[in-house]
C-alpha cells in the first residue's frame, strides 16, 4: 500500500510539473490554446481526452514492461 502512494504521489508530481512548463515558459501561447480550448466543443475536447489518456496508458504499459 505504501508503493502506491508513493508512485501515485510521484505520478501525480511528474504531471503537475509537466502542466506547468508551457505556462512557465510560453505564457501567451499558454493562454491562446485556453482561448482555443474554451471555444472548442465538447465533442472535440473528449476526443482530444480520450487520445491522451490511450498515449499515457500505452507509455504506462511500455515503461512497466
Amino acid at each position: 500500500m505504501q508503493e502506491l502512494l508513493h508512485s501515485l504521489l510521484v505520478g501525480f508530481s511528474l504531471f503537475l510539473i509537466a502542466e506547468g512548463v508551457l505556462p512557465f515558459l510560453k505564457p501567451n501561447l499558454w493562454r491562446e490554446i485556453m482561448v482555443k480550448a474554451i471555444s472548442s466543443s465538447d465533442r472535440s475536447l473528449r476526443l482530444l481526452g480520450a487520445v491522451s489518456m490511450f498515449l499515457g496508458l500505452t507509455l504506462l504499459f511500455l515503461a512497466r514492461s
